[in-house]
């Protein structure tokens, strides 16, 4: 602060000096040349030359700066329309997200004229076009953007295979993708994407030998990869079932997961498709093995859906589960069917009464309702199925009836 006091007072002495000695002494300055005579006085006439001077010195500089270094001027220009390109292409990605299709591609397409890198601009545009339902635009702006990057031409076919997948146009993109399945290692993304494809085509078989890959590049969470792998198990089972082959579905039984096999839902699928492949004998022997280990509901109401001829043998074995389980309803349910295949018509009647005590289900009220149907016993029958109607899980609307005609006598208890 000291210093910048002392310059502007020597400053202002300086000043004072100066003035005072052009007053006292101006001088004179005259400057001829051919007829013409300038005259002024000493010191405007040093000025006007210094002025003319270093307004000399300032165009010659500039000029140099112009003749020998062109660059700078195309540098600054260049520099404005990168700018300019990353400014449009911000906004049309901007635009993207909020759902401004055909503004988005306008700056998308107009960011990527002077754009170093236009293969993020074609891409995207591609996708807005996709989204405007222009299919040519579209296909042209994948040909932009792999002409505009060669070595980037598996992100355009993965593009190109992601907008053919929601499509659904499963085989065209198992044909984009032929050439990035090649190295997955590089190209996660293109796993997740077969995997969309196999599965869109239903081969269930194909996903299965993708699922190590999937794993192994960490495509999707642990939960995710763990609910496909039971999926694809799942859906392999479903697919032996339907075919009958009874082989082929224990083939692939012994190949499933083992963390999977002791899952309830997943032994009760298995057992209910090997019935599906009239292994009615092999499903008896391996329920009746379970539920010495571990008592499963489910697995008793399927034991008493097996197609028999005789069931003397199993009726008697469902006896022995009724000493631990007396008040199970499923198992009641279980006994009133095989009762009904050996015709022990009395017996079936009260194990299914006790069933619907214990706990009211449609599936029991329908089964004691036709059986007391088939024995005559029409009116009991009428409000069993009237009880058994109100419990389904998506109940008939509330409307007017004709007077109830059932006696008081033959009303089951609710």
């Amino acid at each position: 602060m000291g210093g910048l006091f002392v310059i502007a007072l020597l400053a202002l002495v300086a000043g004072v000096g100066i003035v005072a000695l052009i007053e006292t002494e101006p001088g004179y300055l005259l400057i001829a040349y051919g007829g013409y005579t300038v005259e002024t006085s000493f010191w405007v006439g040093i000025l006007l030359i210094a002025t003319v001077v270093l307004l000399l010195y300032a165009s010659l500089r500039f000029l140099h700066r112009l003749i020998t270094s062109p660059a700078n001027v195309l540098n600054w220009a260049g520099e404005r329309r990168l700018r300019q390109s990353a400014r449009l292409t911000s906004r049309g990605l901007i635009n993207f997200v909020e759902g401004n299709w055909a503004q988005s591609r306008k700056q998308l397409l107009r960011g990527a004229r002077y754009s170093e890198s236009p293969l993020l601009n074609y891409l995207m545009s591609a996708r807005a076009s996709y989204r405007l339902q222009e299919p040519e635009a579209m296909r042209r702006h994948l040909v932009q953007a792999a002409e505009s990057d060669i070595e980037a031409i598996i992100a355009v076919d993965l593009t190109q295979a992601e907008l053919q997948l929601n499509d659904r146009q499963y085989e065209k993109a198992l044909k984009t993708l032929e050439g990035a399945k090649k190295t997955p290692g590089k190209h996660p993304q293109v796993l997740h994407l077969l995997c969309k494809a196999y599965d869109g085509l239903g081969d269930i078989e194909a996903m299965l030998a993708l699922l190590p890959a999937l794993r192994k590049h960490r495509v999707g969470g642990a939960l995710e990869l763990d609910k496909l792998e039971a999926r694809i198990h799942h859906d392999l089972l479903e697919q032996a079932a339907v075919t009958g082959d009874a082989a082929l579905l224990m083939a692939r039984w012994k190949k499933y997961p083992k963390r999977l096999v002791d899952d309830e839902a997943v032994q009760l699928h298995y057992l209910s498709s090997l019935l599906q492949c009239d292994e009615t004998s092999t499903v008896e022997r391996e329920i009746e093995r379970r539920l010495k280990k571990h008592w499963q509901p489910a697995l008793v109401s399927l034991y008493g859906r097996i197609p028999r001829q005789s069931a003397q043998k199993q009726l008697a074995t469902a006896e022995v589960w009724l000493r631990q389980h007396s008040d199970d309803p499923e198992l009641l349910l279980c006994l009133g069917r095989l009762a009904m295949v050996e015709r022990q018509w009395a017996k079936a009647r009260d194990f299914l009464e006790r069933s619907h005590a214990a706990r009211p289900s449609e599936e029991a009220c329908l089964e004691l309702g036709r059986l007391l149907t088939a024995v005559g016993d029409h009116a009991t029958a009428a409000e069993v199925f009237r009880v058994g109607t109100g419990l389904r899980s998506n109940p008939l609307p509330e409307l007017p009836q004709p007077d109830d005609v059932v006696p008081e006598t033959h009303r089951l208890e609710k």
